[in-house]
């Protein structure tokens, strides 16, 4: 199904995170990936390019960071290719101050987020006629409000090849590590576009529904997180036709080797040692290398090890470890050995609420054990938390 639109294509980014990385080295690579996608798309002469939402980390990214996507959208407008995008959870900001707006205005790309008395409007581009509109991504899943309230019919009866922007996760195609993660059932989006253009959660997926059309998420651009990078060890973006043929390229600025190393029962020299063992084994000149060090020491502190000479071990671009299942006796000698739950009744008991039952104290105590899920993005597990006590205190409708 064409549309009517002839010999077109255009790519899809999301979740790119410039700035993402506390780490400089790792920040960079978030810079490199996106400068490295926006260079293929030039070369294989795409139409414009969408990204569904964080470009940015946060709102206002530090100075370098600002300055090298604005190079790069500049080259894209060089080679008239326009840049469509939505702001997403984390590059969005309520007072509007958001380096979007800044490149916005600059003319380096096209916020397709507009909404007027609950309708959406549509951007077309001057090329290929497609029309492009989307809701943006809020934290706390605000953003349900729009999903609610959204006049889909006048959308539905758009006619042409129409692409839908979105930031969040489609209920009905959750994997099971984010099946509590707050998303929006499909009915929530307007039928009948010929591609929706999805991000926020950082998997590879597509589907073809026969309600609403081709709807892709294509993951983060780059990983944004040391497990991301063990599992994905790289990103990519989707590159889709008037056809909507579609397909995925990956995106390694640099190689990712991954180590899982068990150190039980060992001194702090001997973890060293079988550490840096196994980086000698295999030669890793340029690579970035992840250590997730587990077991727990039979002598000494995890400090004993020397984790200075272990990241600086010559050879790859980056070593980044990983200690969360690293313990050793010391740690285990001063664990409280007391009852979680004795102690909870001991702090109600002791600070009593005049707002809050005892019982809702307790609740929402409980909600705070939750862990994380295997997989489960920092940000969407505070969302996810965050948005059970909205649930709990019936804040519902003040809150979101």
């Amino acid at each position: 199904m064409t549309h009517g639109v002839l010999h077109m294509k255009f790519a899809h980014f999301s979740d790119i995170h410039i700035g993402g990385w506390r780490d400089e080295k790792m920040k960079t690579m978030s810079v490199q990936a996106f400068m490295t996608a926006t260079q293929q798309c030039i070369d294989q002469h795409v139409d414009f390019i969408l990204i569904a939402g964080d470009l940015f980390d946060t709102a206002l990214p530090q100075i370098d960071l600002i300055r090298d996507v604005a190079a790069t959208l500049k080259k894209l407008k060089d080679h008239d290719i326009p840049v469509y995008l939505i702001p997403g959870s984390h590059d969005f900001s309520p007072s509007g101050k958001t380096m979007i707006e800044v490149l916005e205005k600059a003319g380096l790309c096209t916020n397709v987020f507009k909404l007027q008395n609950n309708q959406l409007q549509f951007t077309i581009d001057k090329k290929t006629g497609v029309k492009m509109t989307g809701i943006l991504g809020l934290a706390c899943g605000l953003d349900k409000n729009i999903y609610a309230q959204l006049n889909k019919e006048l959308l539905e009866q758009e006619e042409g090849f129409k692409i839908f922007l979105f930031h969040t996760i489609i209920d009905e195609y959750k994997p099971k590590h984010l099946e509590l993660v707050n998303g929006e059932p499909l009915a929530n989006l307007p039928r009948k576009f010929a591609y929706y253009a999805g991000g926020h959660p950082h998997y590879i997926f597509h589907k073809h529904e026969p309600t609403h059309g081709l709807i892709a998420y294509p993951g983060a651009l780059f990983p944004n997180n040391f497990q991301e990078l063990e599992t994905f060890q790289g990103g990519g973006y989707y590159i889709v036709d008037e056809k909507l043929n579609i397909n995925h390229h990956f995106i390694q600025p640099k190689q990712v080797n991954n180590y899982t190393i068990n150190v039980e029962g060992t001194t702090p020299t001997q973890a060293e040692e079988k550490i840096l063992q196994s980086l000698r084994e295999k030669p890793h000149q340029d690579h970035i290398i992840t250590l997730r060090i587990q077991g727990k020491l039979a002598t000494g502190k995890t400090s004993d090890i020397n984790w200075k000479k272990i990241t600086n071990h010559p050879g790859p671009y980056h070593i980044l470890i990983n200690k969360a299942k690293l313990s050793d006796q010391e740690e285990q000698e001063h664990l409280i050995q007391e009852n979680l739950e004795d102690i909870e009744e001991t702090l109600l008991r002791q600070t009593p609420s005049q707002l809050i039952s005892k019982d809702l104290n307790q609740q929402l105590l409980h909600l705070l054990t939750n862990e994380k899920d295997e997989g489960e993005k920092n940000h969407d597990y505070e969302l996810r938390i965050i948005t059970d006590f909205i649930k709990k205190l019936a804040l519902e409708g003040i809150w979101t």
